[in-house]
Formats: structure tokens, C-alpha cells, sequence
């Protein structure tokens, strides 16, 4: 599977804003975007160029790349997908990349960022109705339950971050069982539940050329 091996801490430099791709560290004062707030490189502090159209449309489509942590081929296919479907082809798309099994898992808080849920989901730590689920790509549907497996609950990891789990913040299209470790999807995300930091217009508009 292909993976960004780029420096998190300079890919949200690049974009100027926090992507949240270090989980807690993003919300501390350790955040490489509090201490140095420019692009990476020798010529970053004397500020950032002004992008043409074309130039802010790919800058979007690349925060929302990172954003969720997907590489261009992954990403695009989800674009078509979401293309193709009736409605909105903005709103479809976000739901897609949020309905995503590793992005639901960080929803959950079961994992402090989506590239440790992506790799926990790789593990084989989750079930889907009763079945391994092992593939983090994978768009959970309405009515499905999320759970962690018997066999990872024992372990070390999911026992220390009980109170963590308890204190996180959760969309309103997912109920969350603490006791059990398992989610159900009420439905799909509504308007509200999607990222408000992403111009989705702009991504249509880059693939629509």
C-alpha cells in the first residue's frame, strides 16, 4: 500500500494550516506550526507566494489529500465515485472520505490520528457485523456495527486509552458503546457533520477541467 513518507509537521507547514496528522502533539504548544508558522525551506520566512486560481484549486485538493491521508490515485477515485452519484458531487464526496473505515475509526476516537487508525484497521483490530475488517478504504454503510475485536480489547493499547475514549468528541451519525468498544452507523453524515475547512468547490472545479 503507498504511503506519504513526507514530514508531517512539513506538510501542514506547506499548507499553512493544521492538518492534525501528529494527533495530540498537533493541539499542543510542541506543534511545528505554532514555532515556525512559514513554509519549509531557506526562503520560508520571508512568506508565502500568492497563488493564481489554478494554483489555490490544487492547494486545496492537496490539504484535502492530506487531510484525510490518501495518495492522488485513492483520492480521484473517490471523486469519481462521488461524480457519479445523484446530488451534490461536493457533498457526496466529503461524505465518502468521512464514511472511509479509517477515518470513522478516528471519528470514534480509537485512534489519536487517521494514519494510526489506518494502521490499526491493517491489524485486523475491527470487525464489521461480525467480520474481520482489515481494509481501511473500505465506506462503512448505514445500520453497520463497528467493534473491536475480542481478542484486541485484552490488549495493552485499548486498555490505556479507556479514559481518553470516554472524553472524545463524536459526530451525531455514530453511537459509540463504551463498554462494548463498538459503534453503529445511525446514517450518513449530515452537512453539519462534514470538515468546514475545506473549500470543496474548489476540488470539483480542479478535476472538473
Amino acid at each position: 500500500m503507498g504511503r506519504n513518507i513526507d514530514s508531517k509537521c512539513k506538510q501542514c507547514r506547506r499548507i499553512g494550516e493544521k492538518l492534525f496528522l501528529k494527533g495530540e502533539r498537533c493541539a499542543s504548544p510542541k506543534c511545528a506550526l505554532v514555532k515556525r508558522n512559514y513554509v519549509p525551506g531557506f526562503h520560508g520566512p520571508k512568506g508565502r507566494k500568492r497563488l493564481s486560481g489554478y494554483g489555490e484549486q490544487l492547494q486545496e485538493k492537496q490539504k484535502a489529500k492530506k487531510y484525510y491521508g490518501l495518495l492522488e490515485k485513492q483520492f480521484r477515485l473517490t471523486y469519481q465515485k462521488a461524480a457519479a452519484k445523484k446530488g451534490d458531487a461536493g457533498k457526496n464526496f466529503l461524505k465518502l472520505l468521512e464514511m472511509r473505515l479509517d477515518n470513522v475509526i478516528y471519528r470514534l476516537g480509537l485512534a489519536s490520528s487517521r494514519s494510526q487508525a489506518r494502521q490499526m484497521v491493517t491489524h485486523g483490530h475491527f470487525s464489521i457485523n461480525g467480520r474481520k475488517a482489515s481494509i481501511p478504504s473500505l465506506i462503512v454503510k448505514e445500520g453497520q456495527v463497528i467493534k473491536v475485536k475480542k481478542s484486541s480489547q485484552n490488549s495493552r493499547f485499548f486498555k490505556e486509552i479507556g479514559e481518553k475514549i470516554k472524553k472524545a468528541e463524536r459526530p451525531s451519525w455514530l453511537n459509540f458503546d463504551y463498554k462494548e468498544l463498538s459503534a453503529k452507523v445511525l446514517h450518513e453524515p449530515q452537512d453539519a457533520d462534514l470538515p468546514q475547512n475545506i473549500n470543496v468547490s474548489m476540488i470539483i472545479e480542479y478535476y472538473s477541467k
